[in-house]
């Protein structure tokens, strides 16, 4: 007989094995492309679909019952068409970025506009700490995968670098889902 040396979180106490595998498993083929996850996302050169895999969907503007509930991060898979990434922006908590498939370029700055570059392919992958200007751009000539982790289970909204982006980050929690 098994021994369980941590105790069960409070909300888990009684349920079966079965409902917590049920509970805590996602597929991606149960995942929806939210084209809308992002302020940034309906600008050409930002278009991108997150599938959320564990807490908030879409940054935390709708409930998915498919979605594992995040306790201490949140954890997503992105799909970026060639010649598309993300505006620059911070984060109060780290944020990794780890290709699956294809290849990401991704940047790290400061204030002054100080740029630094890195390509990463299949199985790399870049953390990013709290409050460090980062972002990414599909530089191939195909989509990339990557995941990406948040160390808190309900992040801020993103704080774009732009002032005018940052004006708006919180429109995209409005918007319904479906289409670009």
């Amino acid at each position: 007989m098994a021994i369980t040396r941590h105790q069960r979180p409070q909300e888990l106490t009684g349920v079966s094995t079965e409902e917590i595998a049920n509970r805590f498993v996602a597929r991606f083929r149960d995942r929806n492309a939210d084209w809308h996850a992002f302020a940034d996302a309906k600008l050409d050169g930002y278009r991108r679909a997150q599938h959320r895999f564990i807490g908030a969907g879409g940054s935390g503007k709708h409930s998915d019952t498919s979605v594992i509930p995040a306790r201490g991060f949140t954890l997503s898979v992105m799909y970026v068409p060639p010649g598309e990434g993300n505006a620059a922006h911070t984060h109060e908590v780290e944020e990794v970025f780890f290709v699956l498939k294809g290849f990401l370029d991704v940047f790290v700055s400061d204030e002054n506009d100080d740029i630094a570059w890195r390509r990463l392919g299949p199985w790399e992958c870049i953390s990013c700490p709290p409050g460090i200007i980062h972002g990414y751009v599909n530089k191939s000539l195909e989509p990339v995968y990557f995941q990406v982790m948040l160390g808190r289970s309900k992040p801020e909204t993103m704080g774009y670098a732009d002032d005018q982006l940052f004006e708006g980050r919180d429109s995209h929690l409005t918007q319904t889902e479906g289409g670009k």
